[in-house]
């Protein structure tokens, strides 16, 4: 599969928090804070055949902080 881009906004003060979370499951390819409307992007390659919307709730959104998400799925590196 494509590589997965998650924008991540944080509640106030848990940027850090919320971070160190996500580097603990293991999820991601890459992970950095940010600066604007979101506080961290998160590339992640999800298991073939997977449901993107169901990986995404079951394996990220129930990380206390996490306000809100962008996804963007990507189809061709050039």
């Amino acid at each position: 599969m494509s590589a997965l881009f998650v924008q991540i906004r944080c509640k106030p003060g848990t940027a850090y928090r919320v971070a160190d979370e996500i580097a603990l499951r293991e999820l991601h390819s890459e992970l950095y804070s940010t600066s604007g409307e979101y506080d961290l992007l998160l590339k992640l390659y999800p298991p073939d055949g997977a449901d993107v919307g169901k990986f995404i709730n079951e394996n990220l959104l129930d990380i206390e902080g996490i306000e809100r998400t962008l996804t963007t799925l990507t189809f061709k590196a050039f």
